[in-house]
């Protein structure tokens, strides 16, 4: 049956007939009719948060707009004064308009494809039979199964089993708790180990972690990536000043002489210049293009926001299994470590109860049941199943006989050193090494408190992924740092991140040895490799790069993972691993391969440095506009200018230039910050446009030419550094660049010669040509002159703003380490 999505206000619609609650079975759960029952009356775990716009958000969101009304506006002025001829800039801004909604709906029409295709899934049991179904499926008072791996998507009371329990998603706190029959399973937390059958109790906008999320949503808004906040403070200053300034230049319009409407020509052709209109549409549809062009590629984007973040990524954090190897392990060797009691075949004997009594909750487990199948001959009074923090799980039978399997150096203690030598022989060949102990101690007790007996060491292996030399290599090429984060033995991470030719893979650290934040920050920068990392040492470190001013990507495909994925400016989750990893990851790997992260990494940088690149051309204009404007209010100059003018030259050489070059491979490492990167490209052709149209005026009014062929002249100028502007942004030049330019000059001669009149131009005189020649041959020197005092200017003041960087970032790497964990 089809869901439909619903909002609380339509929840609150459908639920007008109450519902008797039931408590099904455990084994039996709730009937088809029942479940259809509720489903129909709008009791099923709906998302009160859509991943996508929807089709009329997006038609909202790109044509109301504060600077579409400033447009409208104009337009209807222009109108107002009988100017129809100006009205030109109206059918550019409509296009832009529709090619914006255009993209994102097809943009959205893909992902929701994939969405639908990756969407959650859950077992419930019905009529007495186990079914898979999209979480959004299941209902009020059904019986649902959860195990390790699996987030919690409706609040729900446990009627069987037992699991541990990791609530700190939703409350801070990263304690193992265990939920027996009876407790409340909290919605948005995650099951570490074991199994259990609940009855959703909580669902849709009823549930924990939904009312957080709507409350988290009124609160405050989604952080934006650097590129968005800088295209924010120009928008936002524009915005601010457009008013007053367009007020006052139409004034000063009128002290010059010019009637009125010429002076809204004028002020029209001004205000026109100095908005940005094409930033946020470029950026949004080169966004868009990316999210299409990686769910092509099979990876999900669930924040758009972290293509950015992930092109500036300068350390890469990621787990040893499921990305370095291959997630699935297997049994190499038993190793006995007491031949004189406990010979191979006991111990595959003990190893077959112990799996036969233990859920195939990991891929360890998983390996190991495969490897020790045969028949259970002792069922287990008590089991405890593996954890990532405690390093170890076990089982108990009725006659008090108690077997321990983890990790060597956990179990051992302070006996390590007797078994150090074959322990760390197998460690160095790059197998995980398990211990396999008899124990006379309580199971439930925290810490060993008793005697332990090593009976012997189990190896398993995981293949190297066949593909993982040349990622990591590729990573290495591009200036990024990798760190092995692992739960296993720094040894046999090490050997195993050589062989997949991690740089200075052999600089690995015991994380146990790592007992303060002090030398955690301290671990962070020396060390490569981390083993025996707990799930919250994890997160000590994410925080500990950033505080650091790294902008850190962690992938990983486990309930250990969580916590630091979610710290991490930029989360890569495995698409098969658990459930929790891919639902708070920004990014999921739908094909599981790591080998498609050098892809997604040049699409971040594509978006970037084509955006960066493009972003100058508008910035070149808007600069141009508001110099000019605040120069002919302070000096009552004529703002030569018209809006059918600044049109053509606008969409010849920025609009088009900029949508093409939005759109090209550009595989650079990003550097510096985007709005200066953006101002230090757009200054030079800004102020090169002011100067020479402040001399074509002077000029004009020297040799007293008409109005009509100062603005033509002027036209033509600022046409004539829009294409300097571009072949400097297309250099060097390939087959496409050199066809754009030649289109763009092409498109400016044939407007001059057959569109003179829709464009407001007229013909120029001999002194006009003159004028024109002299000024278009100054552009290159002007142009390459104020680039070469920047450059000057720059290289000056570079060490200092270096230094003040480093320690902004520095500072904001500590505020962003502090703060991650208060910010959930």
């Amino acid at each position: 049956m089809k869901i439909k999505k619903k909002t609380p206000e339509h929840e609150a619609v459908r639920r007008k007939e109450p519902l008797p609650r039931l408590t099904p079975s455990a084994d039996s759960g709730l009937t088809g009719a029942e479940a259809l029952r509720r489903l129909e009356l709008g009791y099923n775990n709906f998302s009160v948060e859509p991943p996508t716009k929807t089709v009329g958000q997006i038609v909202k969101s790109n044509l109301l707009t504060y600077f579409n009304l400033i447009f409208f506006i104009l337009g209807g002025l222009v109108i107002a004064v009988g100017a129809y001829r100006e009205l030109t800039f109206l059918a550019i801004i409509i296009l832009n308009i529709l090619a914006g909604i255009f993209q994102e709906i097809r943009s959205k029409q893909v992902l929701d494809k994939l969405s639908f295709l990756s969407a959650p899934k859950g077992t419930a049991i019905r009529d007495g039979e186990a079914v898979t179904l999209p979480t959004e499926a299941l209902v009020l008072d059904d019986i649902v199964v959860f195990s390790a791996g699996n987030q919690i998507y409706a609040d729900a009371v446990v009627v069987q089993g037992a699991v541990q329990v990791n609530e700190a998603l939703i409350t801070g706190e990263a304690d193992e708790i265990t939920k027996k029959p009876g407790d409340t399973l909290l919605s948005g937390s995650f099951i570490l180990s074991g199994e259990c059958r609940a009855r959703l109790d909580r669902v849709g906008a009823d549930s924990y972690v939904s009312k957080l999320s709507l409350e988290a949503k009124k609160a405050q808004k989604a952080p934006k990536s650097e590129m968005i906040r800088s295209l924010n403070k120009v928008v936002g200053f524009v915005g601010v000043i457009i008013i007053p300034v367009g007020i006052l230049l139409y004034w000063k319009q009128l002290q010059y002489g010019q009637d009125v409407q010429q002076a809204v020509i004028s002020v029209v052709g001004a205000l026109i210049g100095m908005i940005p209109e094409g930033l946020y549409l470029l950026t949004t549809a080169a966004l868009a293009v990316s999210v299409m062009r990686l769910a092509r590629k099979r990876t999900l984007v669930h924040e758009m926001r972290c293509i950015e973040t992930l092109a500036r990524v300068n350390v890469l954090c990621v787990d040893k299994t499921g990305t370095v190897t291959e997630n699935k392990m297997t049994v190499r060797d038993i190793v006995p470590l007491c031949e004189d009691r406990f010979i191979e075949d006991d111990i595959r004997i003990i190893m077959s109860d112990y799996v036969g009594n233990m859920g195939a909750d990991n891929e360890t487990m998983i390996a190991l049941k495969k490897y020790f199948r045969g028949t259970t001959m002792q069922t287990a009074v008590k089991t405890r199943p593996f954890s990532s923090s405690r390093k170890y799980g076990g089982v108990s039978y009725a006659e008090d006989e108690t077997y321990l399997l983890g990790a060597p150096e956990v179990l051992l203690e302070s006996r390590y050193g007797e078994y150090a030598d074959v322990i760390e022989t197998y460690s160095k060949q790059g197998c995980r090494v398990l211990l396999l102990a008899l124990y006379d101690g309580d199971l439930d007790a925290d810490g060993l408190h008793a005697e332990l007996m090593p009976l012997s060491l189990i190896l398993l292996t995981n293949k190297i992924r066949k593909e993982a030399p040349d990622t990591f290599a590729y990573f290495s090429k591009q200036g990024v740092a990798v760190k092995v984060i692992s739960g296993d033995n720094p040894v046999t991470v090490s050997q195993v991140a050589v062989e997949a030719g991690i740089e200075n893979a052999r600089l690995y650290v015991d994380a146990r040895t790592l007992d303060t934040p002090q030398k955690i920050q301290e671990a962070a920068a020396a060390y490569t490799v981390f083993g025996r990392v707990t799930p919250q040492q994890k997160r000590q470190l994410i925080r500990a790069l950033k505080a650091e001013g790294n902008t850190v990507a962690m992938t990983g495909d486990g309930v250990n993972d969580v916590l630091a994925l979610k710290d991490a400016d930029c989360s890569i989750a495995m698409a098969s691993g658990s459930d929790v990893a891919c639902h708070v990851s920004q990014l999921v790997l739908l094909n599981s391969n790591f080998a498609a992260m050098p892809s997604v990494v040049a699409e971040g940088r594509r978006v970037i440095n084509n955006i960066e690149r493009s972003a100058s051309l508008f910035l070149a204009k808007n600069i141009f506009s508001l110099f000019l404007a605040l120069i002919s209010i302070s000096a009552t100059l004529p703002y030569p200018i018209s809006a059918s003018q600044m049109s053509l030259v606008s969409g010849l050489t920025i609009g088009f230039p900029a949508f093409v070059l939005a759109l090209e491979p550009n595989e650079n490492q990003i550097k510096g910050h985007f709005l200066r990167n953006v101002l230090n490209r757009a200054l030079p052709a800004g102020l090169t446009n002011v100067v020479l149209v402040l001399g074509v005026i002077a000029f004009s009014t020297v040799f007293s030419l008409p109005l009509e062929e100062m603005s033509t002249i002027s036209t033509l100028v600022v046409g004539a550094v829009g294409i300097m502007a571009v072949f400097r942004v297309c250099q060097p030049f390939n087959r496409l660049r050199t066809l754009l330019l030649c289109c763009i000059l092409a498109g400016l001669l044939f407007s001059v010669v057959f569109l003179r009149e829709m464009f407001s131009l007229s013909d120029l005189s001999v002194g006009g040509g003159l004028i024109l020649a002299v000024f278009v041959g100054l552009i290159y020197p002007l142009m390459t002159g104020i680039r070469r005092a920047m450059d000057l200017i720059g290289e000056k003041a570079a060490p200092v703003l270096a230094s003040l960087q480093r320690e902004l970032n520095k500072r904001r790497g500590k505020r962003r380490g502090r703060s991650a964990g208060s910010a959930k």
